[in-house]
């Protein structure tokens, strides 16, 4: 696993490539954006029926999961240690505000409005070390006090639970096949108050099949039926975590008061 994933995309070559060739229109990422576009906005739209969230996109990188939900939150704020990748989320129009933040120190505090939030972290857990992954999910316990103050979603583009998996042993040496299970992601989010509410697998297929021009079509196929329908997410390699803080307490029926408080 690499732990220097934040100074990786200082370069502004590395940057470009990410935008141009991880995200190339027929990758195996844009397909997993595309899936990720239309369910995201279903659950901002399901989620927050009255008032439109604020969303604070941790690690934005290019502003990729701000790009997905333009038009259907109040505002944005992406978040990112490298000026390079704010560069290029600006220049490719990601609607927000865009600050850069320390990679060490006291964590970032969430800028802007009150109201409804919606935090996002995208492809950071897996390419970095516990440290950072703390320093996100406390970020977002901060936007995210208590359970009516919006939602959380974290990706896992590798999990361990997955047919990616299977490669395991013969890329133990690349720096880049890092993986966590739902258990680890799980944890990391309970540290921080956070109960996964709701998980949606957005690739079953790992990435060779579509680096070969005759399954593409058949991957594509299969996974878009997978996401839409909730099928097999469990072994997904591409993982969307959907949680709040700690439940409210149980509300009493109607007519009766809680317990230590006198009915008016």
């Amino acid at each position: 696993m690499r732990t220097d994933y934040t100074q990786v995309f200082t370069d502004a070559d590395a940057v470009d490539k990410y935008e141009h060739v991880v995200y190339a229109p027929d990758s195996y990422a844009s397909a997993v954006n595309r899936r990720q576009r239309s369910y995201l906005r279903g659950l901002v739209t399901r989620e927050f029926p009255y008032r439109r969230p604020v969303q604070h996109d941790f690690a934005c990188g290019t502003g990729r999961a701000i790009r997905l939900l333009h038009g259907l939150v109040r505002a944005a704020h992406g978040y990112d240690t490298s000026p390079a990748m704010l560069a290029k989320a600006s220049e490719i129009g990601a609607s927000a505000e865009l600050h850069r933040v320390e990679a060490t120190g006291p964590v970032p505090a969430p800028v802007g409005a009150a109201g409804p939030a919606l935090v996002t972290i995208f492809r950071l857990l897996l390419n970095t070390d516990d440290e950072v992954r703390e320093r996100a999910i406390a970020f977002a316990a901060q936007a995210l006090p208590h359970y009516d103050a919006g939602v959380l979603v974290v990706e896992n583009h590798g999990n361990r639970d997955s047919l990616r998996h299977l490669r395991h042993r013969h890329r133990a040496g690349d720096p880049w096949f890092a993986e966590l299970s739902h258990t680890e992601v799980e944890e990391l989010l309970a540290r921080y108050g956070f109960t996964v509410v709701e998980r949606r697998g957005c690739a079953l297929l790992p990435q060779g099949w579509y680096a070969r021009w005759w399954l593409r079509p058949v991957a594509r196929v299969v996974d878009d039926a997978c996401t839409r329908f909730r099928l097999f997410g469990g072994h997904a390699v591409n993982v969307l975590y959907v949680a709040r803080r700690a439940f409210p307490a149980p509300r009493p029926p109607r007519g009766q008061a809680h317990a230590g408080t006198t009915p008016r």
